[in-house]
């Protein structure tokens, strides 16, 4: 490569230099040439977004090796924390090809790599150690005492799938993690991200280092990203025979799977452990009738481990064809290696969702990523409720993946507290240090850490329930040590991940389970529950046992609005929702049914005049549609409630029993015209508001707190019913 074709090139070490040489590049990628001054001014942090396959790695490691082969740190040089093991083995591979003449030492650093190669990467001056968040999170606590020395050098913290960590507690975890490595270096660590297509790139450098006390260059690639080959299935079935209906419905899908899904590896997301079983039922079944080998394999967390791991190492050593049928068990954080293609049973839980599950399907450079979207619907009639007519799961289906094209992801909810996770951060640190003064916890952990919505006050309460629960206890000098619990917490192997999958509800009627569901939201006593194509009476909820008891209801048979998994779905993707519905444009993902199923959703928004009639009459009920995300539907819902009226909520589609739209209006103007109520007086005598890993440790004051924000949008919901009334 002559020098004048790149001002970059020679910015680099001579040993890397040659190692692009013998690549026989012609030249450097767009990024990579926009990246090497910045990464090799140390006083700045970097994010380089590119599709797979786009060169990312070797933009990010080429300039932070040569500023590594140039200072010669002791310790370790560059931490990569990476999200999954796979990942992990092949940058290791990548890494050690670059750094090989150069004589740079890589470790990577996971379960299956032997504790004296640990120990090694941990003594080996100027060595890159490759590890994933929770084995960092382990370091901090069972290796402690080398911490200090081992960071003491450091030169760069590389983030690989930024896109993946954003607004989880995963994600937080990670932040919190990267300011504590800050603290035991003395010195800010330059970051650099490496990521997908975020969209709006300032949410990802505000998470890339939580103050922006540095400076962030964000570099974009202009090269086209991979293919991506997507088709969306309908399929229709009699809201008068369900059953039957509902049976050939999954059999069609579980048919359609088996032809295409057969001799390949694959990845089928059936949002619900129900529908898991189901499919995988199926599945096995059609393998027998055809008296071929089975392999359809089901995945989910009540599965025993074993069962579990046996559906991984078939996906990971690639030496027979599977297809693994799962919940979001495999959406993240387990090695699997790579798939041909990703289903998608139902609409998805999110845009990021969708796009980490996408993630896995054509991983290797040339590959297409290949997602089959399969969407049930009522068959038309004019007994469908709106919810129905308006086809709210073909249309939100239509709408992430639209918006996944555009790039755009779901951005975090603002000032979140993530409680859970500052628990875990909280006894990490007290188990690094053996022991920690409080004001130094809150100092590191929130005043200058990423759990910066944590005030003092709340600090306090919190450290009174945890000792209460003997989660801490605190010597006579007032050092924060852990208690008898707390150790055992700790302890276990458990502990270091942040993460768990959404446990599933129970739905139980004289006895008799109707299924499962997983609820993103706090469950409300009293309140109407659409399953099964009926609807039932909230009477109770079990904590312990994840059962909701109860009973039918009047009001006739209404549609279930499954969102796609339990997730919370975002203002943006309602508001693209409606503007799918108010559009006339062809949508080329779509198959035949599908087509006509967005068809009939368009005619019946058009034939109601939805884009214009605030409230609409249906008998002695009252509907209206608000199309913005959960929480500000959440929220309008409890308003409503608290005022007496009863009413259900169906994705965005609200109906009122028993009142007139002139009523209705009148009464909404009432609430406006009252004192808005607080966001933690509407969250009061909600159940199942811990959903996170640790909340269990939580009281009910502090899980209130956490529900008003993750759960609530006053201001939101405050401007939409203006707009209803206006």
């Amino acid at each position: 490569m002559p020098r004048s074709e790149s001002r970059a090139f020679a910015l680099l070490h001579p040993s890397i230099q040659r190692w692009i040489w013998k690549q026989g590049w012609t030249n450097l990628r767009d990024i990579q040439e926009q990246a090497v001054r910045s990464i090799l001014d140390c006083n700045r942090d970097v994010i380089i977004s590119a599709s797979t396959a786009g060169g990312k790695t070797e933009t990010a490691f080429l300039p932070a090796i040569s500023d590594v082969l140039r200072s010669e740190p002791e310790g370790i040089s560059i931490l990569g924390i990476i999200p999954l093991k796979a990942l992990i083995n092949d940058q290791y591979q990548r890494l050690e090809g670059i750094t090989r003449d150069a004589e740079l030492p890589v470790f990577a650093w996971h379960g299956d790599i032997s504790a004296s190669k640990k120990s090694k990467a941990l003594s080996t001056p100027s060595s890159i150690l490759l590890i994933t968040p929770e084995s960092l999170e382990a370091l901090f606590v069972r290796r402690h005492p080398e911490i200090r020395k081992v960071f003491r050098s450091l030169r760069r913290v590389v983030v690989d799938e930024l896109h993946a960590f954003i607004g989880t507690e995963r994600g937080m975890q990670l932040q919190s993690l990267m300011h504590r490595v800050d603290l035991v270096a003395g010195k800010k660590i330059p970051r650099i991200g490496l990521s997908a297509t975020l969209g709006d790139m300032s949410k990802a450098t505000e998470f890339l280092r939580h103050n922006n006390s540095l400076p962030c260059d964000v570099i974009e690639s202009k090269m086209g990203g991979r293919e991506l080959m997507v088709q969306v299935r309908g399929y229709t079935c009699s809201p008068d025979d369900q059953d039957a209906s509902d049976e050939s419905v999954w059999q069609a899908i579980s048919g359609h799977l088996f032809k295409t899904l057969r001799g390949s590896n694959n990845l089928a997301f059936a949002n619900s452990r129900q529908n898991v079983e189901l499919l995988s039922d199926k599945l096995r079944r059609t393998s027998d009738l055809a008296r071929v080998p089975n392999e359809f394999f089901p995945h989910h967390g009540s599965l025993s481990k074993e069962i579990r791991e046996e559906a991984e190492d078939r996906l990971r050593k690639q030496s027979l064809p599977t297809s693994v049928i799962c919940t979001n068990t495999l959406e993240l954080g387990i090695d699997i290696g790579s798939v041909k293609s990703v289903a998608q049973i139902g609409s998805p839980p999110s845009v990021a969702s969708l796009c980490q599950r996408i993630g896995r399907s054509g991983r290797q450079e040339g590959d297409p990523a290949v997602l089959r979207t399969y969407i049930r619907e009522a068959e038309w009639g004019s007994e469908l409720s709106l919810a129905e007519k308006l086809r709210l799961r073909t249309v939100q289906a239509v709408a992430m993946i639209q918006l996944l094209v555009k790039g755009w992801n779901e951005p975090p909810i603002p000032n979140r507290l993530h409680l859970s996770t500052f628990i875990q951060q909280l006894l990490s640190s007290i188990a690094q240090h053996g022991g920690l003064n409080p004001a130094v916890a809150w100092e590191n952990l929130c005043g200058k850490g990423p759990f910066s919505h944590i005030d003092v006050e709340m600090f306090k309460h919190l450290l009174k329930v945890l000792a209460a629960k003997e989660v801490l206890t605190q010597a006579d000098d007032g050092t924060l040590l852990l208690g008898r619990k707390g150790e055992r917490i700790v302890e276990h192997y458990s502990f270091y991940a942040a993460f768990v999958s959404p446990e599933e509800i129970s739905i139980v009627t004289d006895g008799k389970t109707l299924g499962t569901l997983t609820a993103s939201f706090p469950i409300v006593p009293n309140s109407f529950l659409i399953f099964a194509g009926k609807r039932w009476l909230i009477k109770s909820f079990d904590e312990n046992r994840k059962l909701v008891q109860v009973s039918p209801a009047e009001g006739g048979e209404l549609p279930k609005f499954d969102g796609g998994g339990g997730a919370m779905i975002h203002d943006k993707v309602r508001e693209e929702m409606k503007v799918c519905l108010e559009s006339e444009s062809f949508i080329p993902f779509l198959d035949g049914q599908a087509s006509e199923l967005l068809s009939q959703a368009r005619a019946a928004y058009l034939d109601m005049d939805l884009a214009n009639r605030k409230i609409l009459s249906s008998g002695s009920k009252s509907i209206f549609a608000i199309w913005k995300g959960d929480r500000v539907c959440f929220t309008i819902f409890l308003m409503l409630q608290k005022e007496n009226l009863a009413v259900d909520l169906y994705g965005p589609v609200f109906t009122v029993n028993k009142i007139t739209p002139e009523s209705l209006s009148e009464r909404i103007q009432k609430i406006l015209s009252q004192k808005i109520p607080a966001p933690i007086d509407l969250v009061r005598g909600l159940e199942n508001k811990g959903t996170e890993k640790f909340d269990y440790l939580l009281d009910e004051k502090l899980l209130n707190a956490g529900a008003s924000v993750g759960c609530l949008d006053i201001e939101g919901a405050v401007r939409e019913l203006k707009r209803i009334c206006g």
